[in-house]
């Protein structure tokens, strides 16, 4: 705590060196211990703050900075964790997604007529169980949903192979890699998505117009990523599975309640864009620019 105290008060004093040559009209914190030093150091300037908090938990320094900057910027509408106080100079902005991700909120949504498109993404954190629990749940589905299913997975490097041992022995046709590159493209071809529910990817999800299968990351600060899920879950777009206790039987079961309507799933889709935020870099740049001037 010592150590760390004083790598704060270094990167405070090199801060106000930086803003004395800069001359900033506004600084902006985006969470994080590394932001700390900087608002620090601006706020004992009486240089305006901003602060853009992603996820719909306040994080623990946007907490301890929350009540002394001009302005709070979200992505969510709710904000567990933030005082009365702080609350009443909240304004949501959303996500900043790419331009390519933006580009899907106006594209329709086809559902599915014989072949269903399932795009799975890992997430950096906890991906083993998602690596190993799709692939076991494609015996547990109907034969008749397996020989539509078409799926996209990103997988952790170890478990390659046996994820694509394992949809083979089920007769579901694959994909399989590491990373995907071209997330918008496979976007835009799927119909429905598994993945966790970090703050970026519940964004792209609402802008996508996505219906989604979302298991948050039951290690996330302040269980955030439940919270993340609870905006999608509530409109109508997703179904959110708790990880404890979370079983292949229990996954497959969601699968099939997902895709049986094809109807439901444009619905979902229409539910997701309901929600989504497509213009949040504008949003978050216009009301820093409020600040500023």
């Amino acid at each position: 705590m010592l150590r760390a105290s004083l790598r704060i008060s270094r990167g405070v004093r090199q801060a106000r060196k930086a803003f004395a040559r800069l001359k900033p009209s506004v600084v902006i914190g985006f969470g994080g211990y590394p932001s700390l030093p900087s608002l620090l150091a601006a706020k004992s300037m009486r240089i305006p703050t901003v602060i853009h908090e992603q996820n719909a938990v306040l994080g623990r320094v946007n907490r301890r900075l929350a009540g002394n900057v001009s302005v709070v910027a979200c992505a969510f509408p709710t904000l567990k964790k933030a005082s009365k106080k702080v609350l009443q100079r909240v304004k949501v902005v959303g996500n900043p997604v790419r331009p390519d991700i933006a580009a899907l909120y106006d594209r329709p949504y086809v559902p599915p007529d014989q072949t269903i498109r399932l795009l799975v993404t890992g997430g950096s954190q906890g991906a083993r169980l998602l690596s190993e629990m799709v692939p076991h749940a494609m015996n547990l589905i109907s034969e008749d949903l397996r020989i539509r299913l078409r799926v996209e997975q990103q997988t952790r490097v170890e478990s390659i192979d046996f994820a694509r041992r394992t949809f083979a022995e089920a007769g579901v046709e694959c994909e399989i890699a590491p990373f995907f590159r071209n997330m918008s493209g496979r976007l835009a071809a799927a119909h429905v998505v598994v993945g966790r529910a970090g703050a970026s990817t519940v964004s792209e999800l609402a802008v996508a117009g996505m219906p989604s299968i979302l298991i948050p990351l039951k290690i996330a600060m302040d269980d955030h990523q439940t919270w993340n899920a609870k905006l999608l879950t509530d409109a109508g777009a997703a179904i959110t599975l708790k990880e404890d206790g979370l079983t292949a039987a229990a996954f497959a079961k969601a699968l099939e309640d997902m895709v049986e309507n094809p109807s439901r799933l444009a619905a979902r889709s229409a539910h997701a864009r309901s929600v989504a935020i497509p213009d949040a870099a504008e949003r978050l740049a216009d009301l820093v620019e409020s600040v500023a001037s």
